[in-house]
């Protein structure tokens, strides 16, 4: 990966694309005011230098699935291999090594009173030697969303509006994925932003096909594209996952402060020894120490707070990573 440093119209960009992945050049460069050609040719250089990168989220909610977040302590000497071993399993997201390689964390889904998904991969790694302890927290509730961290943001509000997608419909029927809908997802998972036609020749699918179904699953809230870049591209250099026991009666507010927080990318309500899950960015180890020391020492209702620094991402949403990020 190339070392790139973002300008102004840059930020502009990974914000834009962080509101809409799939948001056409044309209605980008409005929103940016430059022309089409500007946003084309930015986008393409960043891609290109393994900067930036669009990728299909997929929410498996609505489906009648549960997310859980797993975390392993294991040996150093093992902890990279394993870390790989998950990243490359298509039921797993967001893969970090962490602790100085001592520890990892790693999402799933798993279909909601079935057997699999986070049953069998727990299985598996209790049976991992060098694995010395595994807890799963399900997530039972969460207090940000992907598109709502502040650490992108420096699009006015009139430009943000612009490129909203249409929110999905939470209470609208459930339904399951065919065939058709996972070739989709698979190719999404590469990239966020392929074209229509090129999914249609790819899948078999008209592409009339093609757009229809991608609506379809956006609108249930099942797809969702990703801004996929090292936090160090934006002068973030420190990230941690932190684990809260937090005062039973004070759960909601309190998730609600953390996700209210500038540092905060992602926090819910979890079940497991812990009850609270934040993901934190920040800008170095002395901006990750104020916030920990000054304002999640505040919150009376937190009584203890385990902390791990992100080492290295293995894997962001549904590809493994070609560059350690």
């Amino acid at each position: 990966m190339e070392t790139v440093t973002l300008d102004e119209l840059d930020r502009a960009l990974v914000h834009a694309l962080h509101i809409d992945g799939r948001a056409p050049f044309n209605r980008i460069a409005i929103a940016l005011e430059v022309s089409e050609s500007t946003v084309a040719r930015r986008y393409r250089r960043l891609r290109t230098a393994g900067v930036l990168r669009v990728t299909a989220s997929v929410n498996l909610g609505p489906l009648g699935y549960v997310p859980w977040t797993i975390r392993l302590r294991c040996t150093p000497d093992a902890s990279g291999a394993i870390a790989t071993a998950l990243a490359r399993r298509n039921d797993t997201f967001w893969v970090h090594l962490l602790s100085g390689g001592t520890e990892i964390s790693c999402g799933t889904q798993t279909l909601r009173g079935g057997e699999g998904g986070e049953g069998l991969l727990l299985q598996k790694l209790s049976r991992t030697s060098r694995v010395n302890s595994v807890t799963a927290h399900s997530l039972l509730q969460s207090f940000t969303d992907p598109g709502s961290w502040s650490g992108f943001a420096c699009l006015g509000e009139e430009q943000q509006r612009l490129l909203r997608p249409r929110p999905p419909a939470p209470d609208e029927r459930r339904t399951a994925l065919d065939e058709g809908d996972r070739a989709l997802l698979e190719l999404l998972s590469l990239d966020g932003r392929t074209g229509h036609a090129e999914l249609a020749a790819d899948t078999g699918l008209s592409e009339s096909t093609v757009r229809r179904r991608l609506e379809r699953l956006r609108h249930l809230g099942v797809l969702s594209f990703q801004v996929d870049l090292p936090m160090a591209a934006l002068g973030y250099h420190a990230e941690a996952r932190l684990w809260l026991s937090v005062k039973p009666s004070a759960l909601v507010s309190v998730a609600r402060t953390l996700a209210g927080h500038r540092e905060v990318s992602f926090v819910a309500i979890t079940t497991g020894p812990t009850n609270v899950m934040a993901s934190v960015v920040c800008r170095d180890t002395g901006d990750l120490y104020r916030y920990l020391t000054e304002r999640v020492a505040a919150l009376d209702e937190v009584h203890t707070v385990e902390t791990a620094t992100v080492d290295r991402t293995v894997k962001r949403t549904g590809t493994l990573l070609p560059f350690g990020a």
